[in-house]
Order: C-alpha cells, then sequence, then structure tokens
C-alpha cells in the first residue's frame, strides 16, 4: 500500500517537475503526509477512483490501531517537529533529548529547504528536520531543553497529537520516556 501511495504522489510531483527533482521531494513529501494525515487517510484521498478492494483493504488498517484514550498502557503522545541548521547540530540535539528521555525517538530528515521570513528579509535555508515522538506531558520540558541546546534565537517547536497508532510502539514510546 505505501508503495502505491509512493506511486500516486510520484505521478502527481513528476508532471510539474524533473524525475530527479521529485524524487528527492517524495521521501520528505511523504513524511509530511504520512505524520500529518495518516496512511489509510492518504491512500484513501488517493485511490477514490481506484477498485473497491483496495479501499477496503486500507479500513483493515484501523482495526490494528488503537485510540489514544482508549488504553492504560499508554500515554498521550504527540509528534514534535524541530529544524536544525545542520547534520551536527541535528546528531547533538537528537542525542541529547533521548539521553534524557525527553523522547522515545528522534528522527533525523537530512536535505530540507525552509523558506521563512526573518527580520524583514525572505531567507531561505538548508536544513534538518527533527521528528520528535514523545509523551504530551513533557512537551514544556522539551522545549526549555530545546531553546538551552539550540542554536537558532527562535527554534522552531511543533507539537502534533498522535490520536492513534500501533499499541506495542506506543507501550514502547512511554517505557522509553520519563514520567
Amino acid at each position: 500500500m505505501a508503495a502505491l501511495v509512493a506511486t500516486k504522489l510520484r505521478s502527481i510531483f513528476s508532471s510539474s517537475s524533473s524525475p530527479a527533482i521529485s524524487s528527492r521531494r517524495l521521501p520528505i513529501l511523504g513524511v509530511f503526509c504520512v505524520l500529518s494525515f495518516g496512511i489509510p487517510n492518504l491512500y484513501t484521498s488517493l485511490s477514490l477512483s481506484s477498485k473497491p478492494s483496495l479501499l477496503s483493504r486500507s479500513k483493515s488498517i484501523h482495526t490494528n490501531t488503537i485510540r489514544m484514550e482508549a488504553n492504560n498502557k499508554t500515554v498521550p503522545s504527540i509528534v514534535v517537529y524541530v529544524t536544525v541548521p545542520n547534520k551536527d547540530a541535528g546528531k547533538k540535539l537528537a542525542e541529547s533529548i533521548v539521553k534524557e528521555k525527553l523522547a522515545a525517538c528522534v528522527n533525523r530528515v537530512p536535505g530540507i529547504e525552509s523558506v521563512y521570513q526573518w527580520q524583514g528579509q525572505i531567507q531561505t535555508d538548508s536544513e534538518e528536520l527533527l521528528i520528535i515522538k514523545t509523551r504530551e506531558s513533557l512537551l514544556d520540558a522539551l522545549k526549555e531543553h530545546v531553546k538551552e541546546n539550540h542554536e537558532y534565537d527562535v527554534p522552531e517547536v511543533i507539537a502534533l497529537p498522535i490520536v492513534g497508532g500501533s499499541l506495542p510502539y506506543l507501550e514502547w514510546l512511554k517505557e522509553n520516556t520519563r514520567d
């Protein structure tokens, strides 16, 4: 199914840019889409014209997930995005976050390009994205840790709720973060 989603996304972007550019953008786009919309929702929206059997297969994914509020073996959890200026800064910050048990896992996504306004000017910078999985209750401590250990004046810290997922993974997240 993920391959079908990737193929659909690749076909969308290949018409507007060269294959080399779209193949570099696709993994990052895929990460954001999956994190923001979830595979079942993304898959359903991209395959409206697909066979009904494919749509019913995406619905079965929901039976293998849990709702966060429905299980006492997990805790309310979040995904936090933090951008860093380079690989070394990303590695250092990610390791310190996990070492302090402020998160169970930090994914480092290299090669993103950020366009933003700073001090009245449009800026474009190459950065690395940290995708941090942690407890909702640790957000304030995580924000403080990022602020103390980040070289930006205004570091990005954006949190999104995890509303469900793999029960073993969410239990692991709880076990590998501090209370």
